[in-house]
C-alpha cells in the first residue's frame, strides 16, 4: 500500500515551527476551507520567517499545496508583512499561475504573526475563546512548517532548524544548525560583545520568549531566536522578577487604567480578554471576584499588556498565565463563544512594532540579521526527546551505535500526540536517557 503525504509528514517528525510545536501531521488532519501561512515574524528582532521565504519560496508554496490537498481547502493564503519587498516578489513569482493561492500583505504592528489576528484578517471570523482556528476553517502553518512538510513529502526528515542570533553580538545573523546543537555554539559563531558572565540569553523572541540561565541548552525544532542581552537590561529583569514580587507590587500600584485591556489584541477580536480586571480581582479575594474565568483561555501572551501597555511597570500578563495555568491543570476547559464583536477601534489600537521596540528597550539591536549560507558544524549534540506538544519519543538506539544524519532515534505510535525524532549529524551515540539522546560527530 503506498504511502500517504500525512504518513510521510509523521515519519519526518514534522511539528509547528512556530513555537507552539503541535504535531502537524494531527493538525493539518482536518477539512478546512482555507490554509494559512504564516511568515508574518510576530516577534521583533527576529529575521527567521523573512529569511526561510526568501529563500524557499517554491518549498513554501509546496508545502502549502500539500496541507490544501490534505485538508480539502480551496484557498491557500501566504500572510507576509507588506515590507518584506524581496520575499513578496520571490513569492508572487513561485506562486504564479497558482490560482488557488494568494498573498496577503499585511501592516508592521505586533503581533500580526498571532495565528487568531492572521485567521481574522484573511477571513473576517473570530475564532471563539478556546478555539482553534480549525473551529472556523481554517488551518495556520508557519513558513518553515510548509517548508519541513515539502522535505518530508520528498523524504527528508527534520534534521535542522534555522536560528536568528540576535542582540549583543557582533554579527547578528541567521544561521541553519543541526537539532541538538547548544545555544552557546551557535553564539559563538555570532560573537559576544560582553564577556559571557555580563550576558543573559532570552531563548525565542524578546517579547514571549523565556530567559534561559542555561548556555548549553539545545536548539530544538521551536526554537526561532535567541536573543544576547546585557544581564541589567530592562527586560530581562523584567523577565526575571519573581512572581511573588509582582504581585506585591501590583496589589499597591494598579490604578485601573484599563490600558492593558484597550490595548489587547485579543480584546479588540471581541474575546473579552481583560487583564485590568484580573488586576483588580488580585485586590481583592483572588479570582472569585472575576466575573468571568473563560475569556482568561483567549490570552495569547503576547506580552502587550505588561510591556507595552501599562505605565505602572505592573505584569498583567503573568498573573493571566498564571490563571490560565491553573485552571488547565484543573481539567477545567472553556466554552467556545465570544462575547463581543469587533471593536471598531482596534485597527487605531494595533501596536506599531517599531514603537514596541523602542518601549522594549531594544532599538539598538533592531538590526538586518542576514541568512549564513553554510550550515553550522558542530562536534556532538544533545537532542532531546520531547520537542513538541504531546508526550515524548520512546528512544530506539543505544550508547555505542552508529547512526547517520537522518536515521530514525525516537519513535512514537501512530494515533499519540507527539512527533518521531531523528538524528541530526552523522555519528556514534554517546548516551541515552529519558530527556534526551546526545551523539558525537564522525
Amino acid at each position: 500500500m503506498a504511502v500517504t503525504n500525512l504518513e510521510k509528514i509523521f515519519e519526518a517528525g514534522v511539528v509547528g515551527a512556530g513555537g507552539a510545536g503541535f504535531p502537524t501531521h494531527i493538525k493539518i488532519n482536518n477539512k478546512a476551507s482555507v490554509v494559512i501561512a504564516n511568515g508574518a515574524e510576530c516577534e521583533p528582532l527576529l529575521r527567521v520567517d523573512r529569511q526561510i521565504m526568501e529563500s524557499y519560496p517554491k518549498k513554501i508554496v509546496e508545502g502549502l499545496q500539500i496541507v490544501m490537498k490534505i485538508a480539502g481547502a480551496e484557498r491557500g493564503v501566504i500572510c507576509l508583512k507588506e515590507k518584506y519587498h524581496d520575499a513578496t516578489e520571490r513569492l508572487a513569482a513561485a506562486s504564479k499561475g497558482k490560482k488557488k493561492i494568494e498573498l496577503k500583505l499585511m501592516g508592521n504592528y505586533y503581533p500580526a504573526g498571532d495565528e487568531q489576528q492572521l485567521v481574522y484578517e484573511v477571513t473576517g471570523k473570530v475564532v471563539p475563546c478556546g478555539g482553534l482556528p480549525i473551529d472556523v476553517g481554517a488551518v495556520v502553518c508557519n513558513v518553515f512548517t510548509l517548508v519541513n512538510i515539502a522535505d518530508a513529502v520528498n523524504g527528508v526528515s527534520v534534521t535542522d532548524r534555522v536560528v536568528t542570533v540576535t542582540g549583543e553580538v557582533i554579527r547578528p545573523m541567521t544561521l541553519k544548525v543541526p537539532l541538538g546543537t547548544s545555544i552557546e555554539q551557535i553564539i559563538e559563531v555570532a560573537g559576544l560583545k560582553k564577556p559571557k558572565a555580563d550576558c543573559t540569553i532570552i531563548a525565542g523572541g524578546p517579547a514571549m520568549g523565556k530567559v534561559e540561565n542555561d548556555w548549553k541548552a539545545p536548539v530544538t525544532k521551536t526554537l526561532g531566536g535567541v536573543v544576547v542581552l546585557p544581564s541589567d537590561h530592562r527586560l530581562v529583569i523584567k523577565k526575571s522578577s519573581p512572581v511573588d514580587k509582582d504581585y506585591r507590587i501590583a496589589r499597591s500600584a494598579c490604578c485601573q487604567c484599563s490600558y492593558c485591556t484597550e490595548l489587547c489584541p485579543r480584546y479588540a477580536l471581541g474575546l473579552k480578554v481583560e487583564p485590568h480586571k484580573v488586576m483588580r480581582a488580585i485586590n481583592y479575594d483572588g479570582v472569585s471576584s472575576f466575573d468571568t474565568t473563560n475569556n482568561i483561555f483567549s490570552c495569547c501572551d503576547c506580552g502587550i499588556c505588561t510591556l507595552y501597555a501599562c505605565g505602572m511597570d505592573l505584569s498583567p500578563s503573568k498573573f493571566m498565565t498564571s490563571i490560565k495555568t491553573s485552571m488547565q491543570k484543573k481539567g477545567i476547559k472553556p466554552k467556545k463563544n465570544i462575547p463581543f464583536g469587533i471593536d471598531p477601534m482596534r485597527e487605531f489600537r494595533k501596536v506599531p512594532t517599531k514603537r514596541f521596540v523602542e518601549r522594549l528597550g531594544l532599538s539598538g539591536y533592531d538590526v538586518e540579521a542576514p541568512l549564513v549560507a553554510e550550515e553550522v558544524k558542530v562536534n556532538a549534540v544533545n537532542i532531546p526527546l520531547k520537542q513538541h506538544i504531546g508526550i515524548p519519543a520512546t528512544p530506539i538506539v543505544r550508547a555505542g551505535q552508529a547512526v547517520k544524519k537522518g536515521d530514525l532515534i525516537g519513535d512514537m505510535e501512530p494515533g499519540k500526540v507527539g512527533a518521531k525524532v531523528h538524528s541530526s549529524i552523522s555519528g556514534t551515540v554517546l548516551e541515552v536517557n529519558e530527556l534526551y539522546i546526545k551523539i558525537t560527530a564522525g
